[in-house]
């Protein structure tokens, strides 16, 4: 019923409508249902298109790169483009300077400068092994370990978790134990190659223990040469700490203290040694400050080795970087003398 009263009304406001748009007499009559919504049945002037007013030579490689594509088919660059002819090139955007790093309070330099350096020679004088002295001093390996980060410490405890629970508690312990011995028999194969005395290590059956480490280093041994020091303790006479250096001797024509490192897994990148070139700048230090050596260093060389024959990694040390390196011990070094 409702539909129907509603037809009835919409047929009588149509018949009215009709009126008022007839065609004048003696002229065919339409009767119009429509009505249009178009700006042209007004009789107000039409506006200006505002986009005539733009600076299309401006814009003219902005609008091709746009419309020249049949697709989307932007792409970073594409739109870097377009940001540069819209808004410029940007603004070369520099970090803000950070403060400067903290310096030691007590500094000593790396390089002692009332020692005497001697001239580097090649005569076969047999190379420096001084026994290290036991005395309250603490050791490099001391100071460090008693200095690690939160960070750090929170890995190593992970890390050692871990194997525990994989190996067990005394399996871990039996580990451990192992990673320490292959290490020494690693060092005392490398110190009897470089005494000349390959059959010592053979006859103390170390052969089958470390090949796969001596055939890593294989390719860097080839470039030392003129040894001048291997296991041989050093102490620091002002700053009164010790250390065991593993090798001092010529890489690829620079006196480099060397520290020979075992791993399981590839360390490629000199961060990937952790603390140890913090360990190889304290070394050059005491070396450079105790009177038992006739000489100073200024580099440094940490040579990663692996069990299965890979070739290692050398990760060499170059003056400016020992120098930073010595700068993060003496801080650690004082950081150990606070807390103790």
């Amino acid at each position: 019923l409702v539909r129907m009263q509603f037809l009835q009304i919409l047929s009588r406001k149509l018949g009215s409508l009709e009126m008022l748009f007839q065609i004048p007499s003696g002229q065919k009559q339409f009767p119009c249902t429509c009505l249009s919504t178009s700006a042209c049945a007004y009789s107000k002037k039409k506006k200006g298109n505002s986009y005539e007013q733009v600076d299309q030579e401006k814009y003219k490689n902005l609008v091709h790169s746009v419309t020249s594509y049949k697709t989307s088919a932007q792409t970073p660059e594409t739109i870097l483009e377009e940001d540069n002819l819209l808004y410029g090139p940007p603004a070369k955007h520099r970090p803000p300077i950070q403060a400067g790093t903290k310096t030691p309070k007590n500094w000593v330099p790396l390089i002692n400068p009332s020692k005497r350096i001697l001239p580097v020679s090649s005569d076969s004088k047999a190379p420096v092994k001084i026994g290290l002295q036991r005395t309250k001093m603490p050791s490099v390996t001391r100071i460090l370990q008693q200095t690690l980060s939160p960070q750090q410490v929170f890995y190593l405890e992970r890390w050692k978790q871990k194997m525990i629970k994989e190996l067990g508690k005394e399996g871990f312990e039996e580990y451990t134990k192992n990673l320490f011995l292959q290490g020494e028999l690693f060092h005392s194969a490398l110190e009897s190659i470089f005494l000349s005395e390959e059959m010592a290590a053979r006859d103390q059956g170390e052969d089958d223990v470390v090949a796969g480490y001596l055939s890593s280093v294989e390719h860097v041994l080839e470039d030392i040469s003129e040894v001048k020091a291997l296991e041989s303790g050093v102490h620091h006479e002002t700053l009164q700490y010790l250390g065991l250096v593993d090798c001092v001797a010529k890489y690829r024509g620079q006196l480099c203290v060397i520290d020979w490192k075992t791993s399981e897994k590839p360390k490629p990148f000199l961060q990937n040694t952790y603390d140890n070139p913090l360990q190889v700048a304290a070394y050059i230090g005491a070396i450079n400050h105790d009177a038992n050596y006739d000489f100073q260093v200024r580099c440094g060389l940490i040579v990663v080795a692996y069990k299965d024959g890979a070739p290692a990694h050398p990760h060499f040390m170059d003056p400016d970087l020992c120098s930073q390196y010595w700068n993060k011990w003496l801080l650690r070094l004082e950081e150990y003398m606070d807390k103790n």
